[in-house]
């Protein structure tokens, strides 16, 4: 694979303040270089019935049975009426086999105790199983309330035809994409455990990878399996300093092997990084992530959900791209590392919608859709806001960049719903 040179690689397009290594031509890409000069110092049993399983050995009725008593009862008309139509012992084949006598027993004891039953209820006063039964009836109700929930419009009819939609089973993908999305997540203060690095050089790091993806042209995905990568390894392992770019390019490089169909080769990532580090080390690296994330690349991101949750709110490209400049713009921040994938994916695109709008905007179908009311998106989404605010200033500004461009529709240019954060409690 890594013979393999990316077209995508050569086709793309350079962006501002990015500077590549002179042997990559006609590019102008600033390399991270050492993040060490960035950044100053180190930032301090059930029971089972065994009824009807007896072995004990069965005979056809005995005469003493036809005489009146079936397990010492007394039989009632309609008993005897119901044994007078059993065939008797002279009209019975042979049983033959064990199996055929316990199923002969069974049927037999299977009556009576039918009969005991129908005595039992006889004894007691017609008004109070009248009673019993009506409030048995409205228990069993309110039960079936509790589990009815309300139907999601149907958003998949558009694409019946479409294999690759896979409609039959898209629900059932989704649901399992919400019960574990927590395995994707990690510890809000994981970066408290390293002794190197702090949020603020994992915020260098990501801005710099999301330029690199830009300026590969991958997949969006990729940059999503990516940072999660990122973040997952950092919660488990202690990384020094000087490594921490080295973490970034091969988390991206894994990313693509995942996702991509046109892997970036090794050679590529030793230039970008402007031969700070050698092959050697990035393969070194690539089996000590794979074995500390124990190969697991399969997880859901937040773009798993983005795709279904844009689908639901039948977003146009203005709103989808909108909604991208968001949640990238939460890739960087440490902070929002508290927000499961779902959550991010549904409050970037309420946020775009606000945006657009100029009003609050959560129709019931993106409701139903992400199981996320408005009020539970709000917090999430005051933060988006205020990212928003400042996309453009400080020195962490290549989302803000990439999404000023005609290619991503200026949607970094959109004016931020400051009215959201006007309505906080």
């Amino acid at each position: 694979m890594e013979n393999l040179r990316s077209e995508n690689y050569h086709q793309g397009a350079a962006m501002e303040g990015v500077k590549f290594a002179p042997e990559m031509a006609n590019t102008n890409r600033r390399a991270l270089s050492d993040i060490k000069n960035i950044i100053g110092g180190p930032h301090q049993h059930l029971a089972v019935s065994k009824r009807g399983l007896s072995e004990k050995p069965v005979a056809a009725v005995n005469a003493k049975d036809q005489a009146g008593f079936v397990g010492h009862r007394p039989v009632t008309r309609k008993f005897a009426a119901t044994l007078a139509n059993q065939p008797t012992t002279a009209h019975l084949a042979p049983i033959g086999s064990e199996r055929q006598k316990r199923n002969a027993d069974t049927a037999f004891h299977t009556c009576a105790d039918m009969e005991s039953t129908k005595m039992a209820d006889d004894d007691i006063p017609q008004p109070m199983l009248s009673e019993m039964n009506e409030a048995m009836s409205c228990e069993l109700k309110e039960i079936e309330m509790e589990d009815i929930e309300e139907a999601a419009p149907d958003i998949d009819s558009c694409d019946a035809g479409n294999s690759l939609a896979v409609v039959e089973y898209v629900d059932e993908i989704y649901r399992f994409y919400r019960r574990t999305e927590g395995s994707s997540c990690v510890p809000t203060n994981y970066m408290s455990s390293q002794t190197d690095i702090n949020e603020k050089m994992r915020g260098i790091l990501i801005d710099w990878l999301i330029e690199v993806h830009y300026k590969l042209e991958l997949l969006e995905e990729t940059l999503f399996l990516t940072v999660n990568i990122i973040d997952r390894f950092l919660a488990l392992e202690n990384v020094v300093r000087k490594k921490l770019q080295l973490v970034g390019v091969t988390a991206m490089l894994l990313a693509c092997k995942y996702e991509e169909v046109s892997v970036p080769v090794v050679e590529d990532l030793i230039l970008i990084c402007d031969r700070a580090y050698t092959r050697a080390d990035i393969l070194e690296m690539e089996r000590r992530i794979v074995n500390t994330l124990k190969f697991n690349m399969s997880v859901p991101t937040p773009y798993c959900f983005m795709r279904r949750f844009l689908k639901a709110a039948q977003a146009e490209k203005k709103l989808e791209l909108l909604s991208f400049f968001m949640i990238e713009l939460s890739l960087v921040e440490y902070e929002m590392l508290k927000f499961c994938p779902s959550m991010l994916a549904a409050s970037a695109i309420y946020t775009a919608q606000c945006t657009i709008n100029g009003f609050k905007s959560w129709n019931k179908c993106c409701e139903l859709h992400t199981k996320y009311s408005e009020e539970q998106l709000m917090d999430c989404s005051r933060m988006m806001v205020e990212l928003h605010q400042r996309a453009g200033h400080g020195k962490l500004t290549g989302v803000h960049r990439k999404y000023s461009t005609f290619r991503y529709g200026c949607a970094a240019k959109s004016e931020p719903a400051t009215f959201l954060l006007d309505a906080r409690a």
